[in-house]
């Protein structure tokens, strides 16, 4: 090589030599090999690991000895300015020969005999590189698959283990213990050793298999479902029952309401159509004093919470309807009381028109007082003669006129 090749050889090494540190250095400070580095493994992602180990241990041999045949070329360029036929005979050699001497423990086992013991290998700095490459594409793809699997698990395994975390202060909350809670605290903490220890076990055909962790999810959320339901029925407890007792008070004052108008009716108005009434309130006065608060025992909310939901159903219904049961049946009273109202007024119109001494009409409105105020009142009769007085009052004013 002439003294311009040499030191155009040295140039492009030394750029070579940067760009290769510089990749090894940050394949080292990669995520998942950090994480392969930094853990306690076992199982296939620990036998990945060692063959990562061996491979980036082989990279920097060999890059050792790449780089410390490039600074044997530097130094003897360094210290002859204007290098003669020996010189550049030697930084020939150095530059593009068998320059790299490997020793016979990097000697890959292919290059090995049975009987005789391996001598050195020798590369050129070239040979080197093509050497380093397919080690490095390897660790790289080992490093970057683990690292794949190992960042969706830990993502997920967070996650998990926050639903975990939160399905504990609930049932701390609640004072008590849960064995699902238990089982799947076991299952999560299983799931955590195996993906912090050997994340390959949860890989599938490159991918992170999260069956086992959605599954585990899945069922802390149905827990923690029941779990809130069963903090919030806890903490309004109290209160609803106030208020379904309130309820059933008034609908025990509302249903002997409407016994004493059904006796009021019966007493004043005859052969009235009344409503069947019910007698809900000490059925479920019983239903509400058999209502507790679970002691120590989570998953009983639930059941608790559904008593208390048909319980608050029913009773708003029962109470409804002996309103509406006690309104109808004021209703005959209402009624007998409006025909009242009606006679008074017909009889001061009679009397307006001058008809206040007509015989017939006073048969009339006697026998239709009568027919009202008397117990019981027909009120099918008393409506009958009522509109007989009013047809009357009509037909002698339009008479008279």
């Amino acid at each position: 090589m002439s003294r311009d090749e040499v030191d155009r050889a040295l140039a492009t090494l030394r750029d070579e030599k940067e760009r290769i540190g510089s990749a090894l250095l940050e394949l080292e400070d990669h995520q998942g090999y950090r994480l392969l580095e930094g853990a306690a493994l076992s199982g296939g992602t620990l036998r990945v690991r060692e063959a990562v180990r061996g491979r980036m241990a082989s990279l920097w041999a060999l890059f050792h000895l790449y780089g410390g045949v490039l600074g044997a070329a530097e130094d003897l360029r360094a210290r002859h300015g204007r290098p003669g036929q020996a010189q550049l005979a030697e930084l020939t050699r150095l530059l593009v020969g068998e320059s790299v001497e490997l020793p016979a423990e990097e000697v890959p086992l292919e290059r090995r005999t049975l009987l005789a013991a391996p001598g050195p290998e020798r590369l050129t700095l070239r040979a080197a590189v093509e050497r380093m490459n397919p080690l490095f594409e390897e660790v790289a793809r080992e490093v970057a698959a683990v690292d794949a699997v190992w960042s969706v698990l830990l993502s997920r395994l967070s996650e998990l283990d926050e639903a975990r975390r939160h399905a504990a202060t609930l049932l701390a909350a609640l004072g008590g213990a849960d064995p699902e809670y238990e089982r799947l605290r076991l299952e999560v903490d299983a799931i955590a050793t195996t993906v912090r220890a050997d994340p390959l076990a949860f890989a599938r055909e490159g991918a992170a298999d999260t069956s086992r962790l959605d599954a585990a999810a899945s069922a802390l959320a149905a827990l923690t479902r029941t779990l809130d339901e069963a903090v919030r029925l806890r903490e309004g407890f109290a209160a609803r029952i106030r208020a379904v007792r309130d309820t059933v008070q008034r609908l025990r004052e509302a249903e002997a309401g409407a016994r004493a108008a059904r006796d009021e009716v019966l007493a004043k108005i005859a052969s009235p159509v009344l409503p069947d009434l019910a007698d809900a309130s000490p059925a479920l006065a019983d239903r509400l004093d058999a209502l507790a608060a679970p002691r120590g025992d989570p998953a009983a909310w639930s059941g608790l919470a559904a008593r208390l939901d048909d319980l608050e159903r029913a009773a708003g219904a029962a109470l409804e309807r002996a309103r509406a049961d006690e309104g109808v049946i004021r209703g005959l009273l209402d009624r007998r009381d409006e025909l009242r109202g009606r006679l008074d007024a017909y009889r001061v119109k009679a009397a307006r028109l001058g008809l206040a001494e007509d015989a017939e009409l006073t048969r009339l409105y006697e026998h239709a007082r009568t027919l009202l105020w008397t117990s019981p009142c027909d009120l099918r009769k008393a409506t009958v003669t009522l509109s007989g007085y009013q047809q009357a009052i009509n037909s002698s004013a339009n008479g008279a006129g």
